[in-house]
């Protein structure tokens, strides 16, 4: 398994299984989180520009996709609860996965806490499926946050 930063070259892959995974989430009960579109192609392509958006591939194939943003994210400045400590920390957003091979969400979130140390992420309170994976992964709850357009956010995070 190779986890690299993707490119333009990697979008036709990455907005399949963000599709796969939005009627995936659907079908779990998580119809509001990325409803029919999110994320949109150009915060993808913005994602790449960034060069925070990470694809893991084996054999040639594009398994997984993933956001990990080193610094301070602004939706994290306000919670209702508290951070494990105030160190500087990457966040993870936008997993994605084919559902080609299990285990990926697993594999990203030992990736990202070996490149960041200190690690936060969120998801939504229907998203049962990650909030185990984020305890599965060594995140611990936090409290509560608020995405730009107001929706509340379970927090996370894991620390060294």
């Amino acid at each position: 398994m190779i986890i690299r930063k993707a490119t333009t070259d990697d979008l036709p892959a990455m907005l399949e299984i963000f599709a796969k995974a939005r009627k995936f989430m659907q079908s779990k009960g998580n119809s509001d989180q990325w409803g029919s579109s999110y994320p949109e192609r150009e915060i993808i392509e913005n994602d790449i520009a960034l060069g925070e958006s990470y694809v893991c591939v084996e054999d040639e194939q594009i398994l997984a996709t993933f956001v990990l943003a080193m610094g301070e994210d602004s939706t994290y400045l306000v919670i209702d609860g508290a951070w494990k400590n105030d160190r500087p920390y990457g966040t993870i957003h936008r997993v994605a996965a084919s559902g080609a091979r299990g285990g990926m969400t697993d594999i990203i979130f030992e990736w990202a806490f070996d490149q960041a140390g200190n690690l936060r992420g969120d998801t939504h309170e229907d998203n049962h499926l990650m909030q185990r994976a984020f305890e599965r992964g060594g995140f611990e709850p936090c409290g509560t946050i608020w995405v730009k357009d107001g929706s509340p956010r379970l927090a996370y995070q894991r620390e060294r």
